[in-house]
């Protein structure tokens, strides 16, 4: 009845909604996910073979990472631990580089598990879910 274009479209709508409503905090967790879910994918296409599929999830990993997450960091505000970050996203973002040209997946599991790491850290912190902590 619908085509995949629809599909498609309305998957752009659902997440411009989600996008519209949420928190800064909420952004970085979608980042993360989209980070994450893409190096997972490039995975996967490492083991079938899927060349093009595999370069376009690491590009779009190292996107978000790079235009996302270290664009996000702010410096004057974040000290050491925005320092910190930036090592780390620079880190990841040029391991994910370096899998693509050397065509190995090998850091792939490490990288992925950094980030679920980083990722379970910042959902830990959620402002809303400190001040309910606190309040009881």
């Amino acid at each position: 009845m619908y085509s995949s274009s629809g599909k498609n479209s309305y998957a752009t709508i659902s997440l411009d909604s989600q996008i519209a409503g949420a928190t800064p905090h909420q952004l970085i967790c979608m980042l993360f996910d989209g980070a994450i879910n893409a190096m997972r994918r490039a995975e996967i296409y490492f083991q079938v073979g899927n060349i093009a599929r595999r370069g376009e999830m690491i590009s779009r990993a190292i996107n978000i990472i790079d235009n996302g997450l270290r664009a996000g960091l702010n410096h004057d505000i974040g000290g050491v631990i925005s320092a910190d970050l930036e090592r780390l996203y620079e880190y990841v973002s040029r391991s994910l580089l370096e899998a693509s040209i050397d065509r190995t997946a090998q850091k792939l599991p490490e990288l992925i598990t950094l980030m679920v790491d980083l990722a379970e850290t910042w959902k830990a912190i959620e402002p809303q879910a400190r001040e309910v902590s606190h309040a009881k």
